[in-house]
């Protein structure tokens, strides 16, 4: 007799112990006739896994990585007061939505907006860095600075952009963390390669013509219920769904004798198991009750505006310790995101920074002291940075002709600094790099040629496969 068992409703909710028709589809491989890599890396591997933070809403650059003084010396002016006027091309000027007010004659001008803080050189490598992030300052040794970033994007979509490197109006392709996933595969049976963490808006999916295979599950830091669906969805006791599962397990086993070549079987009784076994890898990840009480204090937890992303950077951590590949996390709220401060710039960008800068410290220190900063890539993005002039009377606006990110840990050259903007942060003008060039560096150090990560009958863009930008690497 042939056993081909149908994936009816029974096998699907109580066998996998109610993930839900959300996080199934994030880990069930589509039926797909390609197959991806074999998971061997391409090139030499300088990196195992990533954990990405993504700002929501546009840091300025001029208030973080990147400082301007003469903002602050030319504050009130029109940019064809000072002497860089030349520096602003007159038809992006027309794309990009800086204030324009009446002076004293009744004509019109673009107002600078002076730096909203202070800044210090950190480090041996003596980068300025903004005095709101002293305890990322203090890591400056560990890390690249990309100062010449641009994208096309001047609104919050661009979110989709520096992930996808694609406009958001555009079709929509794989993601970075996709990609990894793809090309990679699993370190691990217990949990998902790919993990994000923290709001998203524009584009929930990752996966795209890849499939729901290669999408991020979505986890949030919450032991009693970290994982949608996550628990049963009937009351059964621990023991009758093991053997729930070891039927159905052996039955497939049959199966898969019967077809042994059935590629498409074998990802699923995978994609069982892994759901299975997530149910106590995710809670027991998720607990922090194990974690020394010097290692909370280092990440901020004993701080009540750093605690909530303290919390999930060590999260972060524990992920990256039991194998997961790319733990993407998403800060700042709201569909644009918190960090978008067309108005009250100061109190937002200092409020928000207090949250993030000594959970991100905490969180190089603690690789480091750990030993896993040497094959683990940590990346700080933002879609795009802010306006040098202002927008009312203390806000920025969109900017996405030249702004900051910033790389460490494994195969990164730390210290350095690459790329410029001009003197008042308007435009990338030394080692200028759209998004896919972080993309192609990220690739290359996990032992990833984007050449080759190809599907049959996708048709890809020059630029999405970006180009490394071997000057910050080690």
């Amino acid at each position: 007799m042939t056993l081909r068992p149908a994936p009816t409703p029974f096998l699907r909710r109580d066998i996998l112990g109610g993930l839900g028709s959300i996080a199934v589809a994030s880990m069930l491989r589509a039926e797909e006739a390609w197959q991806p890599p074999d998971g061997l890396p391409m090139i030499p591997q300088r990196a195992k896994r990533v954990i990405w933070l993504f700002m929501r809403g546009g840091v300025s650059h001029m208030e973080s990585f990147d400082p301007k003084p003469m903002l602050t010396k030319y504050a009130g002016k029109s940019i064809g007061e000072t002497p860089y006027k030349d520096v602003q091309d007159p038809e992006k000027l027309k794309k990009v939505r800086v204030v324009v007010v009446n002076d004293a004659n009744g004509k019109q001008r673009n107002v600078i907006y002076p730096l909203q803080t202070g800044y210090r050189r950190y480090g041996q490598c003596g980068i300025e860095i903004s005095d709101w992030f002293p305890n990322i300052g203090a890591c400056a040794d560990e890390i690249a600075f990309i100062r010449g970033m641009w994208t096309t994007d001047d609104n919050h979509g661009a979110q989709v952009q520096f992930h996808s490197g694609r406009h958001m109006l555009e079709p929509r392709v794989p993601t970075l963390g996709a990609w990894v996933t793809y090309g990679l595969g699993s370190m691990t049976d217990n949990l998902p390669s790919f993990i994000n963490m923290g709001p998203r808006f524009f584009d929930v999916r990752d996966g795209h013509y890849l499939g729901p295979a290669y999408d991020a599950v979505n986890l949030k830091v919450d032991p009693k219920n970290p994982l949608t669906y996550a628990a049963p969805e009937f009351q059964i006791g621990k023991t009758q769904q093991e053997v729930q599962f070891d039927l159905i397990h052996r039955l497939n086993e049959l199966n898969a004798e019967q077809y042994p070549g059935d590629k498409t079987l074998a990802a699923r009784m995978k994609s069982y198991q892994l759901a299975f076994n997530m149910q106590t890898a995710v809670p027991e990840t998720m607990n922090l009750e194990a974690e020394s009480e010097e290692t909370k204090k280092l990440y901020g937890m004993d701080d009540k505006v750093a605690e909530p992303f303290a919390r999930q950077l060590i999260v972060a951590r524990r992920l990256a310790e039991r194998g997961v590949r790319f733990i993407q996390l998403q800060h700042g709220d709201g569909a644009a995101g918190a960090w978008d401060s067309h108005s009250g710039l100061k109190k937002n960008h200092s409020s928000l920074a207090q949250q993030v800068d000594k959970p991100i410290s905490g969180l190089l220190k603690d690789l480091k002291q750990r030993g896993m900063l040497d094959d683990t890539l940590v990346v700080f993005a933002t879609e795009f940075g802010r306006t040098p002039g202002s927008q009312g009377s203390d806000g920025r606006d969109h900017h996405p002709y030249g702004f900051s990110v910033w790389m460490a840990g494994g195969g990164i050259k730390g210290g350095t600094i690459h790329g410029r903007t001009d003197e008042l942060g308007f435009h990338a003008v030394e080692h200028p790099h759209y998004v896919t060039d972080v993309h192609a560096t990220i690739l290359h150090l996990l032992g990833l040629d984007p050449h080759r990560l190809e599907v049959p009958g996708r048709k890809r863009l020059e630029r999405d496969f970006g180009r490394v930008i071997p000057q910050i690497l080690a």
